[in-house]
C-alpha cells in the first residue's frame, strides 16, 4: 500500500500517481500495480462517454456499457495492495524537489501526494455543435465515434454533423456503413469543389444550410431541422466534436501540437522527464477502448523501466 508521510492522513507517498480512471488509466495502473510499484489512482469520475449505452470492438466486452467496464477495471486495480484508488477532482501537478507532487479535492476532502512519476491520462473534453436537442439524442442515435457506433447504425438514413475542415475525410469514412447519408456543415466546416465531388462520386449528399434542431421525441429522433425550416427525415446520426486537453493545472512545460494534445513518444513519455501521457489526451485524440487499453499498458512498461534507471535500451522522451 502507499506509504504516508508527514501528517497522517495528508500526504501520499507513492511511485507513480494514475490520473484518469479510463481504459488507458485503468490498464496503466493494473499493469504497473503487477511490477510491484505502489499506485495512486485518483479519477474524477466524469467519463466523456458516460452517455454511451454500449461500447464496441473491445474483445471479449463487445457491447458492455462504458461504465461497467470502468467499474470492472478498477475493482481490478482495487484487489492489489499496491494500490491506492481515490475519487477526487485534480487541481495541481507540480515538481517537488525530484518527485512530483499532486494535490485534489472532493466535496470538502483534499487528497496530496507525492510521487517519483505521474501519468496523464484524462481524457478530453468535448464541445458539441450548438444545437439544443443534441445532448438528448447523443449516445442513442447519435454518436462520435465512428468506429465504435457505425455498424448498429448501417441501414439508417443517417445525418452527419461536422463543423470542422476534416469533413471530406470523415463523412467517407462514415459513408463506408452508410448507404443514406447527409452531411450537414452548418455552414461552417470548409467544402471546396474538390470535396464536394469527392463526396458526390461516394453518393453522399451535402447540406451546407444552416441546421436548427434535431428532432424527434423519447422513442428516437426523427429527423433534422433546418433554419429556414425544412425538416429532413434522420433516425440517426454523427457528430463531430471539438476536443479540449483542459491542463492548465499541469505546472509543468509539457510540449502540445496544434490542436492542444501532449505530444508524446511512442511509449507515452512526454517533454517533461517524470510526466507520462496516454489515451485520448495525446495524438491522435478519441481512440477506441481497445487501443487505449493496449497505450496504457505500454506506457507503464516505460514508467516501470524508467523507474529501474540505467537500462540501455530506453528511448529519449519527446524534446
Amino acid at each position: 500500500m502507499a506509504e504516508r508521510q508527514g501528517d497522517a492522513a495528508e500526504r501520499l507517498t507513492v511511485d507513480v500517481v494514475v490520473v484518469g480512471a479510463g481504459p488507458a488509466g485503468l490498464s496503466a495502473a493494473l499493469n504497473l500495480v503487477r511490477a510491484k510499484r505502489t499506485v495512486l489512482l485518483v479519477d474524477a469520475n466524469r467519463p466523456r462517454n458516460a452517455a454511451t449505452l454500449r461500447s464496441h470492438g473491445f474483445l471479449t466486452r463487445d457491447g458492455v456499457s462504458p461504465l461497467e467496464l470502468r467499474k470492472l477495471g478498477r475493482a481490478e486495480v482495487e484487489a492489489y495492495a499496491e494500490a491506492t484508488v481515490v475519487q477526487t477532482v485534480v487541481d495541481r501537478i507540480a515538481p517537488e524537489g525530484d518527485r512530483w507532487l499532486v494535490h485534489g479535492a472532493w466535496r470538502g476532502t483534499e487528497v496530496e501526494a507525492t510521487a517519483r512519476a505521474v501519468v496523464l491520462a484524462t481524457g478530453l473534453r468535448e464541445e458539441f455543435p450548438a444545437l439544443p436537442m443534441l445532448r438528448a439524442f447523443y449516445g442513442t442515435a447519435v454518436h462520435s465515434c465512428v468506429e465504435c457506433d457505425a455498424y448498429e447504425k448501417a441501414g439508417e438514413p443517417l445525418a452527419f454533423l461536422c463543423e470542422t475542415d476534416d469533413v471530406v475525410d470523415r463523412a467517407l469514412l462514415l459513408a463506408a456503413w452508410a448507404d443514406d447519408l447527409i452531411v450537414y456543415t452548418n455552414g461552417i466546416a470548409p467544402l471546396d469543389d474538390a470535396g464536394r465531388a469527392r463526396l458526390a462520386a461516394a453518393g453522399v449528399r451535402v447540406d451546407e444550410r444552416a441546421v436548427a434542431d434535431l428532432e424527434g421525441d423519447r422513442s428516437g429522433m426523427t429527423g433534422v431541422r433546418l433554419a429556414d425550416g425544412h425538416v429532413e427525415p434522420r433516425t440517426g446520426g454523427f457528430v463531430r466534436p471539438r476536443w479540449h486537453a483542459d491542463l492548465d493545472w499541469v505546472d509543468a512545460d509539457l510540449r502540445r501540437d496544434a490542436e492542444g494534445l501532449v505530444v508524446v513518444d511512442r511509449s507515452g513519455r512526454t517533454s517533461v522527464p517524470g510526466l507520462y501521457a496516454v489515451g485520448d489526451v495525446t495524438p491522435p485524440g478519441p481512440e477506441q477502448l481497445i487501443v487505449a487499453a493496449g497505450h496504457g499498458a505500454v506506457t507503464a512498461a516505460a514508467v516501470h523501466r524508467d523507474l529501474v534507471g540505467g537500462l540501455t535500451d530506453l528511448r529519449d522522451a519527446v524534446q
